[in-house]
């Protein structure tokens, strides 16, 4: 499968648990335990567009970027500020030439096409963070475990720092894909 269209099924996975987030589930504690559901939502959507700018314009400016990694980036339409954002990164990826692109990003410079494979996985795990903490599921089970094959070739462990991800978690014995991605990227389950 090419990563564009890997990138899509992460995002028709994420829209149905984004759409499947009821407004009174908002304020839950989500598995990612500095954040609520929103936060996590509010997360992806800033990344999102974080990674549409990254592709379009080379960079993004730190006056925007400190606005889409910590301000309010869903007002009081959450599903549709997720839709919005998802859809622009999913459009400046499949620009012709996008992916050889090279792009700088927080956590420094490379190919658009390794920032994909970032993106991939980091959607899905807070997909499958808004899942648990609303009692929804991830279906595409395999899905999950190509989004886990991605994080064991992206997350060196220079990035196992408090902030980008906290140290890998053991799963139980016969544990799903997704307790497993969620353990994997550093959440305790």
């Amino acid at each position: 499968m090419d990563n564009i269209a890997l990138m899509k099924q992460v995002i028709a996975n994420t829209d149905k648990v984004v759409k499947g987030t009821d407004p009174s589930q908002l304020g839950l504690p989500s598995p990612c335990t500095e954040w609520t559901v929103r936060d996590v939502i509010n997360h992806i959507t800033g990344g999102s567009t974080m990674f549409a700018v990254c592709v379009e314009e080379g960079s993004v400016p730190d006056d925007l970027l400190g606005k889409l990694m910590s301000g309010d980036n869903l007002g009081s339409d959450y599903v549709g500020a997720w839709e919005a954002a998802s859809s622009r990164a999913v459009a400046a990826f499949e620009a012709p030439g996008a992916l050889e692109k090279m792009v700088k990003l927080p956590f420094g410079e490379m190919p658009a096409g390794v920032a994909l494979n970032i993106a991939v996985f980091d959607v899905l795990t807070h997909a499958a963070d808004i899942a648990t903490a609303t009692n929804q599921t991830i279906e595409d089970t395999a899905l999950v475990e190509t989004a886990l094959e991605v994080g064991h070739q992206m997350i060196s462990p220079d990035l196992r720092v408090p902030g980008v991800f906290d140290p890998e978690q053991p799963a139980p014995e016969g544990a799903t894909p997704t307790v497993r991605l969620l353990a994997f990227a550093g959440r305790k389950v």
